[in-house]
């Protein structure tokens, strides 16, 4: 089981998705949803929440292994914006893989968040024994 890949997820990421989690999280910076302030930032566009990009990782790690209280840790390290264009969106892709266990039985996970070939996030995460990891 260790080494093991697990399925790819794919999150359909849209300027709406980023005003929906603006108004639940409280963070209305306006560089995730106006060009301008983005710009004048010094960004290329508007860009997703961090906090929502780990979010959907660990929305995939708990579909994977089939219990919401199942991740003990996450750690992330943003390494890109999520661009998401105003017109279509952005497809972020979270993969996976199981490591070995430690002596207390907790597995990680490594996870990775992309859109198409540029990583965005990196991440590890800790489950707990009794969490599924045969999907």
């Amino acid at each position: 089981m260790s080494g093991q890949q697990l399925p790819d997820r794919e999150f359909k990421v849209t300027r709406q998705d980023l005003v929906r989690y603006a108004g639940a999280s409280g963070d209305f910076n306006p560089i995730h949803f106006s060009d301008h302030a983005a710009t004048q930032a010094g960004l290329p566009g508007v860009i997703g929440h961090g906090m929502l990009t780990m979010a959907l990782t660990a929305r995939a790690v708990t579909e994977w292994i089939g219990d919401l209280a199942g991740v003990l840790d996450h750690e992330t390290q943003f390494k890109r914006p999520l661009l998401v264009p105003d017109d279509r969106g952005t497809t972020l892709t979270v993969s996976a893989t199981i490591g070995d266990p430690d002596d207390a039985g907790h597995r990680q996970l490594v996870a990775e968040a992309n859109v198409g070939a540029t990583l965005v996030a990196f991440s590890r995460l800790t489950i707990r024994p009794a969490a599924r990891t045969d999907r």
